[in-house]
């Protein structure tokens, strides 16, 4: 049975006092209530009080996932206007402390708290999941395992979160290097099968390390509840556009390696600790450095590759109605992906208030006609 291919995108915002520029919880608004109201399961709350996700539905094609993300967005941006507070999309705040931050209240939030301590605290982090579906399992197994080896490009495309309380990561993305102090997270192993998944999944249960396989939280994952293969390695992008050019680069990518799989030409299957080195390159210095070409055993510059990448799933761009979308990749190689963007910013003020700024601009850029902050698209 051929993967449907459909696109489901979440994000995670962060509520910002727009005095103070710093996180501010958004319990005491009526942002989730009213979210829930107007968009019923698409909002939700997180862990921390000063984050919100939103999320959308079963799109069948990349156009309508773009519709929908968007207009989710302005949604949200909207609603937290009204209750005095802004909406930014970067994988960390540049200066917020996560000492400071409430937990929301949720039996679920307390447990992972109560079982991470400290580590579950500290993991003041925004992502941007995306879901392609793959309705048979034994594919699913088989097109994460190839799939594993595009993460590291994928995440520095994606990087958009070099400040950490209020310095200078030297990363950019270091919500990777917060994430990855809980267990089973990075790159996944090889799965020869979804039986062999399976039993690992069950070992766990079994021994009490997890009590459901959500709590496995892998770069890529089979979802335990959804036919779908779960993409979960991305800071989440500023511009809206941004994270609909990578989700689309992530259905091509499916799509492709499944025309493969299908005509029986497995793409090679790489050790994930060598993956794990690309990770930290892209983590480091995202499209700016290099990453290894194992094949070639050689290091290339990210921008090539990301370029032989958008070559190798050229073929099934046009079947899936998403060139146009795609084509924003070349954006993000030609002004920098959003951690170079605010890195910009802060060289030229010295000031993280103004990095905030952009950040809330940029959120809003291209929602509607009229948007406000300060910062230049």
């Amino acid at each position: 049975m051929n993967p449907s291919l459909t696109i489901g995108i979440e994000e995670e915002y962060q509520t910002i006092d727009p005095v103070t520029r710093d996180l501010r919880s958004h319990i005491d608004s009526e942002i989730i209530s009213k979210g829930k109201m107007l968009l019923k399961e698409a909002v939700k709350a997180e862990m921390h009080q000063s984050v919100v996700e939103v999320g959308t539905g079963v799109c069948r094609d990349i156009k309508d996932a773009a519709k929908e993300l968007k207009a989710l967005r302005l949604q949200i941006v909207n609603l937290a206007k009204q209750n005095g507070l802004s909406l930014a999309a970067a994988g960390t705040h540049p200066f917020a402390d996560w000492r400071k931050q409430d937990i929301y209240p949720d039996e679920r939030y307390y447990t992972i708290v109560q079982d991470l301590k400290m580590v579950a605290r500290a993991n003041l982090i925004f992502g941007l999941h995306v879901h392609v579906g793959v309705e048979d399992r034994e594919t699913q197994i088989q097109l994460m395992n190839a799939s594993r080896y595009f993460l590291p490009h994928i995440l520095a495309l994606s990087t958009n979160s070099p400040f950490w309380l209020g310095m200078d990561t030297g990363l950019k993305s270091y919500r990777g290097k917060v994430f990855d102090k809980f267990p089973r997270t990075n790159i996944p192993d090889y799965f020869p099968s979804w039986g062999e998944y399976e039993s690992f999944v069950n070992i766990l249960v079994k021994t009490n390390c997890i009590d459901n396989a959500k709590k496995i939280w892998w770069d890529i994952r089979p979802h335990p509840n959804f036919p779908t293969l779960e993409f979960r390695i991305c800071d989440v992008p500023m511009r809206a556009d941004e994270t609909i050019a990578i989700a689309a680069l992530i259905q091509a990518t499916i799509a492709k390696l499944n025309k493969l799989l299908a005509a029986n030409q497995g793409f090679r299957l790489y050790r994930r600790a060598l993956i794990m080195e690309n990770k930290w390159r892209a983590s480091r210095y995202g499209i700016e450095g290099k990453l290894i070409d194992f094949g070639k055993r050689i290091e290339v510059p990210v921008r090539d590759l990301i370029y032989e990448y958008l070559e190798f799933v050229d073929d099934v761009v046009d079947e899936l109605d998403s060139r146009e979308e795609i084509n924003y990749i070349h954006r993000i190689l030609e002004h920098g992906t959003g951690a170079d963007r605010q890195l910009r910013i802060f060289q030229e003020t010295g000031d993280l208030t103004k990095v905030v700024d952009y950040m809330i601009y940029e959120t809003e850029a291209g929602l509607s006609g009229e948007f406000m902050g300060a910062g230049a698209a």
